[in-house]
């Protein structure tokens, strides 16, 4: 049994894997340290999960795609003097197994189980289906 849990959240305006690490190295994407990270609104409750091991799993184009260590959460003050968590990640993407994904706002929770394997490093793709073919059959409940 494991004992952390992951965060899912879609990577609104990444068309792939690639466009989103060309956002993480921005500089306005990273902490003080270069490190990326993703600011929310809502701080995680289950802050010590996360932190003991979780990653955050990056929907992109309505599918799973890939996922990143989480390092921490820090404290962010908004110019509107609202606090903010900022999520840093390990700058390290590991890709995944593709898995659909209905569109949601914000980040959700993800139980270890429920999250789809990394790809072995040589692998760039889940070639098992194509992605159209995937998210056709999850229409119409075969997946």
């Amino acid at each position: 049994m494991t004992n952390h849990v992951n965060l899912i959240k879609l990577s609104v305006g990444s068309e792939n894997v690639e466009t989103l690490e060309a956002w993480q190295a921005t500089r306005i994407a990273q902490a003080e340290d270069g490190l990326p990270r993703h600011v929310t609104r809502m701080w995680p409750k289950r802050e010590t999960e996360i932190l003991n091991g979780g990653s955050i799993y990056w929907v992109i184009k309505g599918t799973i795609q890939c996922r990143q260590r989480i390092l921490r959460l820090d404290e962010v003050i908004g110019a509107d003097g609202i606090r903010r968590c900022a999520i840093v990640l390990d700058p390290t993407v590991h890709r995944t197994n593709t898995a659909l994904k209905r569109p949601f706002q914000g980040w959700r929770y993800l139980k270890p189980e429920d999250a789809p394997a990394d790809l072995p490093t040589q692998r760039d793709t889940d070639d098992v289906l194509p992605d159209e073919l995937n998210r056709a059959l999850a229409e119409i409940g075969v997946l």
